[in-house]
């Protein structure tokens, strides 16, 4: 949907721009919600929105100016980082994945071994979980449940330890012995480097949910989607199931806006005393 050119500043007259990329954009006569636009213009606090755009107030960041269609606007967008910056997190992630599988090709060989050996069913679970702006991917894991467990979930609702939408139980029934070795040293997401090779995960970002989860969120949760998953992130250095899940979703907001290299890095080097530590694995 394109702006409307007007002399009026009426709401009627202004409309929301949506991209693909989650970026929505008001012209520049957009009503006192939006502000005034000009050189040097800050955005000022909404006071009446528009239709349909009152549900954007917890979800976006403050706007920035741009030009759209030749004409000033408002640019809502989930983040604000550059395009360099993300290409250059993207070269990391591609570098630092295709060296793991390399090293620990005979982790996964051995941790499959075991698998195999104790418990029917594939080696590699797939999951359809939710990426970048919600679109759907397969992600991979080693498989730790018994071949039924999303059958066996339903049954298991009233055992949830986490609040919010999320499910887990420290002692699932349907968790293998095997798998609950790999659960407790994380050796069952070393096959997530590879979804972080195809370009559906990071190597540091918000833990990617299934979409019966993402159907619940309110508006300020999705936030989290509005920037490519990862392995880990701060939910993981800080307690991970131990943590609540609105102080889950408030430690991905905060990733995502202070997202740096220098943060990736520092992420990265607390999940290794993180994992060997085994905190809050579960």
């Amino acid at each position: 949907m394109s702006p409307k050119e007007s002399d009026t500043t009426s709401e009627d007259n202004a409309e929301c721009a949506v991209s693909e990329s989650g970026v929505v954009r008001a012209p520049a006569c957009a009503p006192s919600w939006c502000g005034p636009v000009g050189s040097g213009a800050e955005a000022h606090e909404a006071s009446t929105a528009p239709p349909g755009c009152e549900a954007l107030a917890d979800y976006l960041p403050p706007p920035q100016v741009c030009r759209f269609g030749g004409a000033p606007a408002l640019s809502f967008a989930p983040v604000h980082h550059s395009r360099l910056e993300l290409a250059g997190k993207r070269l990391i992630d591609v570098v630092g994945a295709s060296a793991a599988l390399v090293a620990l090709a005979p982790v996964m060989a051995v941790a499959a071994a075991l698998i195999r050996a104790t418990s029917p069913g594939p080696v590699i679970f797939r999951q359809r979980r939710c990426g970048l702006h919600g679109r759907q991917f397969s992600m991979y894991k080693l498989r730790t449940m018994v071949v039924d467990a999303e059958a066996r979930k339903q049954g298991l609702a009233d055992l949830n330890e986490c609040d919010g939408p999320v499910f887990k139980m420290r002692q699932d029934p349907r968790v293998t012995p095997v798998g609950r070795f790999l659960r407790h040293w994380s050796l069952d997401e070393l096959p997530q480097f590879w979804n972080v090779l195809l370009g559906d995960m990071s190597l540091v970002g918000p833990r990617p949910p299934v979409p019966a989860e993402v159907a619940l969120y309110r508006t300020s949760e999705r936030r989290r989607l509005s920037m490519r998953p990862g392995i880990t992130c701060l939910w993981q250095v800080n307690g991970r199931s131990e943590v609540g899940f609105a102080d889950w979703v408030k430690l991905d907001v905060e990733y995502i806006e202070n997202w740096s290299f220098a943060l990736d890095f520092q992420i990265l080097l607390k999940t290794i005393p993180a994992v060997l530590g085994r905190n809050g694995a579960s």
